[in-house]
């Protein structure tokens, strides 16, 4: 195979020009990557030795581009598997990884046996409108992975397997309106009042729902929740712990909270610190001296707090809420039987501004105007005029 002055070009025994080369190794297979062409972008012969050098340097500047002397053929599943999965799963909180796991396998399935560097805008168009149209998924769930998808292409940039993420030419799926259900106090008070506080374990549920409606804690703060976080004698209750549990004998009080104003120091009201006080008394009593929502010394399951709202909901006949819907209820609680202010009830939620709180919670200050429509009433006087001073002319739609 006769070589011609320049590295990587040939010529057949047809006085054809093509260029033959190898772009490196497939750290997958282990094997050479290598290409060999006889034709230009436009499919068109090589007409001289030059013109093939020129359309193989052409191709080694775009794969190293593209590719950053990676996987030339690396599909979007090998890439998932080997790169970008094990990144994702150190990145993030194992709470977090066990929730998205299950979504990230669903893209890899979609895409798994695509060359990654051939992934399209259509292909990306398409995922995006079956995800609206013919997934079955609600659109937060949808808008999730979509952009979980639209991560992992960022993820194939900074690794140098792309040099752009062509799924950012699409649009990203929006979440949608979240409306969380939650009590209102009279709706609390029905709760209560089915509740057998002589029982221990009903006691204990009386003070788990009382606690995160009079608080508005999130729910793995209340389960990491120790006696030494609360100054019964000063009415105060410092948050600065979250549960993460695998099961009762794997668990771990993260000393950090979701964000970090997340950290903060709640003022109790009477009633719950007389309430905490006579619960104390009763774990005391069965040799409990740890955690403050538990009847055994170990935390609850998260999935336990939501079972004990929906037995009391039912046996109360009121609406089935979330136990994040129990934190909706106190901000709804605060507004509405104190005309709470917004800086105030963002630093008991531990958000790290009042516009974060307005965010979520501005539906709830829907009734704040009342007060207001009752100064306005008479405010305004005037006499009404004793006749016209208008004068009309041409053909009005309307004539005295």
């Amino acid at each position: 195979m006769p070589k011609t002055r320049y590295t990587g070009v040939y010529i057949d025994n047809k006085g054809k020009f093509f260029y033959q080369a190898e772009l490196g190794i497939d750290k997958v297979t282990g094997k050479r990557i290598q290409k060999k062409g006889r034709k230009d972008q436009q499919g068109r012969p090589f007409s001289s030795a030059r013109e093939a050098y020129k359309e193989l340097t052409r191709l080694k500047n775009e794969y190293l581009v593209l590719n950053g002397y990676s996987n030339y053929d690396l599909t979007y599943g090998q890439f998932l598997e080997t790169t970008y999965l094990p990144y994702y799963r150190a990145s993030v909180e194992r709470s977090t990884w066990n929730s998205r796991e299950s979504g990230l396998l669903n893209i890899r399935d979609r895409f798994s046996n695509k060359k990654l560097r051939e992934i399209s805008i259509e292909d990306c168009e398409g995922y995006r409108i079956w995800l609206l149209n013919d997934s079955g998924y609600s659109q937060s769930y949808s808008s999730l992975l979509y952009g979980m998808f639209r991560k992992s292409l960022d993820y194939a940039v900074t690794m140098q397997y792309l040099d752009k993420n062509i799924s950012k030419r699409t649009k990203a799926i929006p979440k949608g309106k979240s409306v969380v259900a939650y009590w209102t106090k009279e709706e609390f008070q029905k709760v209560l009042s089915v509740i057998y506080k002589d029982d221990f374990y009903e006691f204990m549920c009386l003070v788990m729902i009382w606690l995160y409606y009079m608080t508005g804690i999130r729910v793995s703060e209340g389960l990491a929740l120790n006696w030494n976080d609360v100054d019964l004698k000063r009415k105060k209750l410092r948050v600065h712990h979250t549960l993460d549990m695998i099961n009762q004998n794997h668990f771990v009080r993260k000393p950090y909270t979701k964000t970090k104003n997340g950290i903060r120091t709640i003022s109790l009201d009477d009633d719950t610190v007389q309430l905490l006080e006579d619960w104390r008394k009763v774990q005391q009593e069965h040799g409990i001296e740890n955690f403050i929502l538990s009847y055994t010394d170990l935390p609850l399951y998260r999935s336990t707090v939501q079972r004990i709202i929906e037995r009391y909901a039912k046996l109360a006949k009121v609406l089935v809420i979330q136990g994040k819907g129990l934190r909706h209820s106190h901000v709804s609680y605060l507004i509405n039987e104190f005309n709470a202010d917004i800086l105030v009830v963002s630093q008991r939620l531990g958000h790290s501004s009042p516009e974060i709180t307005l965010k979520h919670y501005a539906h709830l200050w829907s009734r704040n105007d009342e007060s207001l429509a009752e100064q306005m009433s008479g405010n305004v006087q005037f006499t009404f005029a004793m006749k016209s001073s208008v004068s009309f002319n041409g053909n009005q739609a309307v004539k005295k």
